[in-house]
């Protein structure tokens, strides 16, 4: 029997500067500020029971080991443009945009430490 949990709900990632993180996911995403200390600052947000941990450690920002990428998922499929133009505005850069069918945009984008994201509806 598997285990009861709530789904895939928290990610740490290494990043140059936790601030700088903290400012990029709260501009494009609306993670909310909810625990820091001398090295990491953990969020909560966009989604209900997401946490993300930002952990400075610059030798390793932005370097994937294995996790290809991680995405978010619109309400709204007309949201896509919004969306790329929110994480161009707070520092992030576009990889590839695109429709995997009609009416079912991605957009896969950096943050500043390099780390891919897709934002996409289905």
């Amino acid at each position: 029997m598997p285990v009861p949990t709530h789904g895939l709900t928290h990610i740490s990632l290494a990043v140059r500067d936790p601030d700088r993180s903290l400012e990029f996911y709260s501009k494009v995403f609306g993670v909310k500020e909810y625990y820091r200390d001398g090295t990491t600052i953990q969020v909560l947000g966009p989604g209900p029971n997401d946490v993300l941990a930002f952990e400075k450690d610059e030798a390793q920002a932005g370097k994937s080991g294995g996790i290809a990428h991680f995405g978010f998922r619109l309400v709204d499929p007309a949201d896509i443009d919004d969306a790329v133009a929110t994480v161009e505005a707070a520092g992030g850069s576009i990889v590839e945009k695109g429709e995997f069918a009609p009416g079912f945009p991605f957009a896969f984008v950096k943050d500043p430490d390099g780390y891919i994201i897709e934002i996409w509806f289905e």
